[in-house]
């Protein structure tokens, strides 16, 4: 096979993975701080993932038209209840492909305990790697490192054994 078939055949699977809610798990082998960004939640004070240090966090990109997003909801849901006395944060970010009306309906409409923010430039998706699929999500630890990437559905037992790992004392 030539080098274009192989980088196509490789970007299908990834589309296809993502459009039929398949884990697809990036395992960093080296462990590299997340980007630097501002984020507009729909309630409260801008916050930056510097400002987020210090805590084990989920940053999961999704969209309420997002079929798997919306299906993996009540788990980021629990797995935030479980841990966030702990000193873990949720920070949800609504892609720029969602009507920020129909976030803040699904928000209230759900009880959303965790933060919630708009990514109406795209800034945020282009900052973490250029996100095009919906759900990915990003592990960082306590320093502010990606420690896991998912993108679809994740792993959510592995997500709750690396938090319980990332938050041991």
């Amino acid at each position: 096979m030539n080098a274009k078939l192989i980088v196509s055949v490789s970007a299908l699977a990834v589309v296809l993975a993502g459009a039929a809610g398949v884990v697809a798990v990036s395992r960093l082998s080296v462990i590299k701080p997340a980007p630097e960004v501002r984020f507009n939640p729909l309630a409260g004070e801008p916050l930056s993932t510097s400002g987020l240090r210090g805590k084990v966090v989920l940053v999961s990109f999704w969209g309420t038209y997002c079929t798997p997003c919306v299906r993996e909801m009540p788990k980021v849901v629990a797995t935030y209840r479980k841990f966030a006395a702990r000193g873990y944060e949720t920070l949800a970010v609504a892609t720029r492909h969602d009507n920020p009306h129909n976030v803040a309906r699904f928000v209230s409409q759900h009880a959303l305990p965790f933060k919630v923010a708009l990514d109406s430039s795209g800034d945020a998706a282009r900052a973490f790697g250029n996100v095009r699929i919906t759900p990915t999500v990003f592990l960082l630890d306590k320093q502010g490192r990606v420690l896991r990437r998912y993108i679809g559905q994740p792993n959510w037992p592995e997500i709750h054994e690396l938090v319980e790992r990332e938050l041991a004392p």
